[in-house]
Order: structure tokens, then sequence, then C-alpha cells
């Protein structure tokens, strides 16, 4: 029977065992204490890597010198990607806990403490962070299915994932619920993707934040215009979420040198993510779909209350410009059909209740990747939400809104 991982908290790490152990939580965030029950906790936001050879065993040979490749330049390894560009991969030495996340999220399958039941090393690894769902996006090679303006290469990869994914998780789909991929570039390709994963059991959709791969063109298709019609209703009628993941459908990495880390990451990779969300509240997109819900993954979300403000005054003050005239504000649509993800966002969850947010923010441990809270989250969570919000709130946004919003079942125990 497989043993929990043995994660030794290196000194760069110490950190996150920090908690300022907040009073007056009717449950706790940390699984196995005994004085109080456990938060429902959905991670809304997890990763799921591929095996290393999976796209070349599954592509059509014609695709194979597309795909990433590590080439060895003067004694330093780069990736080079299909365009040519290598970016350098760093020689790092990992220890602790950064060499166990680096080595965690993939799709190894053991028999585990589950009643002893065979199950995903990952489901172990949540239990144990208080995660009882995860909502699951692409990891590893994947991460990169949409980095290419060849449409029938990302077509091709976009089925190995979605094929992938569900052939991984389908047992376990009450823990681990798997993203689909859709080619947005090619709308009527997005429409016969979602019919088929659909019937593979679907229920979110992960789509690109940019509709085609590549720099900003005024010219292609946008979440704004009335021609992605066809697939809004086609989502709407199959119930599902759309998600869209930081990161995705352009190049992040924009900056390079001194600080070049934190600029893309802040700047080139967080910020893009607004743009759909904006494109769908301003244009009309949930008047005419009001039973779609939309959101953002791993951006955080202290940016949300400048954001509704921003489209409320643009709104009104640009009204001369404006088309279509809205039923409601833009805020009004964002309230009532969006959803973003937060880690540890101080910001969000001050602004929170203030701004009316209780029912669009949910939480997510990122698991397994850096940026994320695992397996320390318990910890994040009480440094984050502390007393800034009600109890009531609090368990929303650590569960109940993912539940409603993704369609997870929430065990009795956690409905009283």
């Amino acid at each position: 029977m497989a043993t929990a991982p043995v994660i030794e908290v290196n000194p760069e790490n110490e950190w996150r065992l920090e908690s300022p152990e907040p009073e007056g939580w009717a449950r706790t965030a940390r699984p196995g204490q005994t004085a109080k029950r456990k938060y429902f906790m959905v991670s809304s936001d997890t990763h799921l890597n591929t095996p290393s050879q999976l796209f070349r065993e599954r592509l059509d040979a014609r695709f194979h010198h597309k795909l990433p490749r590590i080439e060895v330049r003067d004694g330093q390894k780069f990736m080079v990607q299909e365009d040519g560009r290598a970016q350098r991969i760093p020689d790092l030495t990992l220890e602790g806990e950064d060499l166990v996340r680096t080595r965690a999220g993939g799709d190894n399958r053991h028999e585990i403490d589950l009643n002893g039941t065979v199950a995903l090393d990952r489901i172990r690894d949540q239990i144990l962070d208080g995660v009882d769902a995860e909502l699951i996006f692409p990891g590893g090679q994947a991460l990169l299915c949409y980095a290419s303006p060849d449409k029938d290469y990302v077509r091709a990869q976009i089925r190995i994932w979605n094929d992938w994914a569900m052939e991984i998780c389908a047992p376990y789909r009450k823990q681990c619920m798997p993203t689909a991929m859709l080619l947005t570039a090619d709308i009527a390709e997005s429409i016969r993707e979602l019919e088929r994963v659909a019937k593979l059991g679907y229920r979110v959709l992960s789509l690109p934040c940019k509709p085609v791969w590549g720099p900003p063109n005024v010219d292609d298709v946008n979440y704004n215009l009335p021609v992605m019609d066809p697939l809004w209703a086609a989502i709407q009628d199959h119930d599902m979420a759309i998600a869209f993941h930081i990161s995705t459908g352009m190049d992040p990495r924009m900056a390079r040198g001194n600080g070049g880390a934190v600029i893309n990451y802040v700047v080139h990779s967080h910020t893009p993510t607004i743009e759909p969300i904006v494109n769908m509240c301003a244009s009309g997109v949930f008047e005419r779909f009001p039973k779609l819900r939309a959101g953002t993954i791993e951006a955080d979300a202290g940016w949300v209350p400048w954001m509704l403000q921003s489209m409320d005054e643009s709104y009104r003050k640009h009204h001369m410009w404006v088309r279509p005239k809205l039923k409601a504000l833009p805020s009004e649509y964002y309230r009532e059909h969006c959803f973003a993800t937060f880690m540890e966002d101080r910001a969000a969850i001050e602004l929170c209740e203030s701004f009316g947010l209780q029912n669009n923010l949910v939480w997510a441990n990122d698991y397994p990747h850096h940026e994320g809270s695992w397996p320390h989250s318990g910890q994040a969570v009480e440094r984050t939400l502390g007393n800034l919000v009600s109890e009531e709130t609090r368990a929303k946004l650590l569960g109940l809104n993912a539940a409603r919003i993704f369609g997870f079942e929430v065990p009795a125990e956690y409905l009283d």
C-alpha cells in the first residue's frame, strides 16, 4: 500500500507554515483535526501532467516535427518550439518540498488508504491537503496545446488531451473533474468537439484567453463578436461552465532579462486573462445566453472590484460609442454569471463582501505547481481569509461556490 510522500520543508518554504490561527471559525481548513469539522474544499485550479511521450505516441507522424523538443547548445539546455524559438531551461537543483512538487501531479495510480481501493496518487495528496474535489487543467506538455497557429496541429493535440484526461479521471470523477479544450480559432470545429466531449462526460471547458493564438490582431475572431454565438448556444445547451486559464492564447514570455520572471507572470500571464471576461460582460453575450457561466483561472481576483468599476464607468461615460446598449450594467452580468479563482490574494478577500462578490470567488491550491499552496493549504487559507469575511461567505469561497458552478456533489456532512 502506497504511503504519503515524505515532505521536507526546506528553509525557503518555512514561511508557508505560518498561520495567524484565526478564531471564531465554525469549521477548519486543515484535515485530520478532531476539535472541528472541516470545510468542504474544492480546488478550482489543479493540473494533470501528461506522460512525456503521450503526444508523440498518439499524434499523426506528420506533426512530430512541431512538438516541443529539448536541445543542448553550448552546454546549455533549451526547449525549442514549433516556430524555432528557444527558451533556456535553467539548471536548477531543487530540494525538499520544491522537489516533491516537481514530481507530483502525474497519472500514477496505487493502492492508497481510501478504504483499501486503487486510486490516483493525487487524490491522496489532495486529501492530505484538505481538498475534497478538484477541477483539473492540462499540465506538462499539454500546457502548450494551444501554442500554435496551425489549426490542424492544435485540433489533434486537443483531442488527445480530451481523450486521455477523461481516461485517467473517469473512475474518480467525484474527486477529479478534468476540463476539455476546444479549438476556438475554428468555431464549427469547436462545436463538433464540444458535442463529442459532452458524451465523454465533461462538464467544464478550458478555453484560451484569446481565441486565435498569437499577437493581438483586431481582425481575428474574439469572444465579444456575434460570430461566437453558435458556440455559446451549444455550451449553454450542454450546461457547461467556461474557464479561461492564464497563459493561454498567446505566449506570456514577452519580457527577458532583469526581473523577467516576475514581469511575465504579473503582466503577460495574469493581465490578459481579464479580456475574455470583459468581452462577455460588455457585449451582451450574457443577455443572449442567460444560462452561461464563465470565469478566470489562476489570475487571482483582487483586480475584479476594479474591473467592475471600470466597466461600469466606461459604459456610462462612453455611452455615445458603446454598442450594443445593455439591459443592465456590465458589473451586474459579472455578478450573475462569472467567477474568479483566488489563492493567497488577501486584497480580493478584503473587498469580497463590500463589492458583493460572495458568490463569485472560488479557492484553488494550484496543485502541484510552485505558485500554489499545496501541501500547506490550511495555513494559506487561514492567512488569506482570517476574519475578513463571514462564516457563510468563507464556506462559499472554499467549496460551495465551486460545487454550484462546476457541478460537484456536496456530501451531506458539509450541508448542516
